[in-house]
């Protein structure tokens, strides 16, 4: 496994929290470099497997060649579909880890990174049509505010929604650098944390991400055993609000419902961690693109 692809975040915290069974089976839904994978397998006898998932093809490439070990190269989205495929019931533990990895800001021709020209693309999935370009081309002015808002909290989305309506009518904004000098005149404040929020919020519009965060949550529930473990590591509040939730109320709204005679609807999880983990400060000097990232931990409640 490739570990300069990516530097696996909070290794030992998600260790720790997927309380590993050596005979379990375990999902890993970001593969990635397979930093946190290559230390699950090391955790597993013989009869243990581990599941993992990543839509990046570039990510099939640091696969070991071992016999536990199911690589499924599909977003993570699909969990229970793919799971039954494998006639895999009930598993131990899943892990996300939602970052974007080192690999991928690195390559300058997949757009993620401000730091390089290449095509506004930023799709996860190569497979996938939607690019960045296309967000930026066709959504109207009232949806990329919407965008920009949301996703990537910009102070001034409005302004910059408008001014990249107004520029795509007489200019090419097909790359990072003819986007990042057509709204350079609406930039406020630091320019590199304003691109960051706004890339930010192109990203998750172009790969659906909070949508398919939902939907792998609500499956976990259902695939996870009694007292198996759900570890996510969140990198925005938008994320990290999602996993608070839903591993608090079993849903996704703020509070928890209730039933038509007040009673609290009961979860399916526990919550294990009432404040996420972050990175320490060895940590962060040896990787400083941990320092955003919240771990959050849930088990499946034992019914006996």
């Amino acid at each position: 496994m490739e570990q300069a692809y990516h530097v696996p975040v909070l290794l030992k915290e998600v260790i720790d929290g997927l309380q590993i069974i050596p005979s379990g089976v375990y999902v890993d839904c970001t593969f990635g470099g397979g930093g946190h994978s290559k230390k699950i397998l090391e955790k597993l006898n013989e009869e243990g497997r581990l599941i993992v998932f990543d839509q990046d093809e570039d990510a099939k490439k640091n696969v070991p060649d071992d016999k536990r070990v199911i690589f499924i190269p599909h977003n993570f989205r699909h969990l229970l579909r793919f799971l039954r495929f494998h006639k895999i019931e009930k598993v131990n533990g899943i892990l996300a880890d939602l970052g974007i990895s080192s690999h991928q800001i690195n390559e300058a021709d997949r757009g993620f990174s401000t730091r390089f020209d290449a095509a506004m693309d930023m799709r996860m999935n190569q497979g996938d049509k939607k690019t960045a370009a296309d967000v930026i081309r066709n959504y109207s002015e009232d949806q990329l505010h919407k965008i920009f808002e949301q996703y990537g909290e910009v102070t001034n989305s409005k302004t910059l929604a408008k001014r990249i309506v107004e520029a795509r009518k007489t200019q090419s904004l097909s790359t990072i650098k003819e986007f990042k000098n057509a709204v350079y005149p609406v930039v406020k404040g630091n320019p590199e944390k304003y691109f960051a929020q706004v890339f930010q919020a192109l990203r998750i519009e172009v790969n659906d991400e909070l949508n398919v965060l939902k939907e792998l949550l609500a499956q976990s529930v259902e695939v996870l055993a009694e007292g198996g473990r759900m570890v996510v590591i969140t990198f925005h509040s938008l994320e990290d609000r999602i996993v608070k939730n839903f591993f608090r109320n079993g849903n996704f709204e703020t509070e928890q419902q209730k039933d038509i005679y007040g009673n609290v609807a009961k979860t399916e999880l526990t919550v294990i961690t009432k404040k996420p983990i972050i990175p320490s400060k060895e940590e962060l000097k040896v990787n400083p693109r941990s320092r955003s990232s919240k771990l959050r931990i849930a088990e499946k409640i034992k019914v006996s």
